[in-house]
Formats: structure tokens, C-alpha cells, sequence
């Protein structure tokens, strides 16, 4: 078995260029955190890592990857949702940077998720997993 390396690709900067590159998303804040004056009713898509796994005989990093993705409406946050899903579904077998993603594989949402520490906001989360081949 293969150890993995020092330091994994940062998969969290890969899907938010994927996203901000996406026409669907055009005007979307699409970002790791939350930006300054940010209250859960601008349209946005928050991309964060929860974990995943190192698979180092095929040396393969499979991030569990989170959207928190927020509207001024349920409606528009739904559609976006439904366009962040379709950016990053559409990566298989495409290489991104020095990476390759080699699957996608949905394994929850889009699902309704009141926010309580944005008390105004619309929001989705979904949950996919990434199989990135690191070279």
C-alpha cells in the first residue's frame, strides 16, 4: 500500500472554479466561506470538504464535497442547487489542473435545510463525492 501524500489536492478551490467557470452560476457567489455582510439570502453556493478517503494503490483522493446553497427564494435556491450538481457532475473524466476526475457520484440532495444562523436564508445542501486522481 502506498502512503498518501503530505498534502491533498485542495478539491475545495477545484469544485469552486468549476462552479464560478459555469454559466448557470454567472453572478453566483461561489466560495469556501461565507463572504463579509453575507445574511443566507444572496444567491451563493458554499463548497466545503467533510471529509473522504485516500485510496493510495490507485492513488485516488475521494472528498466528500458539501454545497450550503442559499437564494432569496426556496425556488432560486433550488435552481441553483440543481445547477451546482450539474457543473460538478458534468467534470467526470475530465482533467482539472494537474487532477483527473475520475467519478461523481451524488449520495445526497438536493435537500431543504432551514439555516438558523441566517434566519432569512433559503437554503439547500447537497452532498457529492469526488474521485480525484492525484498525480
Amino acid at each position: 500500500m502506498t502512503t498518501p501524500p503530505s498534502a491533498f489536492p485542495d478539491v475545495e478551490k477545484l469544485v469552486v472554479d468549476v462552479l464560478k467557470a459555469d454559466p448557470a452560476l454567472t453572478g453566483v457567489t461561489v466560495a469556501a466561506q461565507a463572504p463579509a455582510g453575507f445574511d443566507g439570502t444572496q444567491n451563493a453556493v458554499l463548497v466545503n470538504r467533510r471529509g473522504g478517503a485516500w485510496l493510495g494503490d490507485l492513488h485516488v483522493d475521494m472528498p466528500l464535497i458539501e454545497f450550503e446553497v442559499y437564494g432569496p427564494t426556496k425556488t432560486a435556491a433550488h435552481v441553483l442547487a440543481n445547477a451546482a450538481r450539474r457543473a460538478l457532475l458534468a467534470t467526470i473524466g475530465k482533467q482539472i489542473g494537474a487532477n483527473v476526475v475520475s467519478d461523481v457520484e451524488e449520495q445526497d440532495g438536493p435537500r431543504w435545510m432551514p439555516d438558523y444562523l441566517y434566519r432569512g436564508a433559503n437554503r439547500y445542501l447537497c452532498v457529492i463525492r469526488l474521485s480525484v486522481n492525484v498525480f
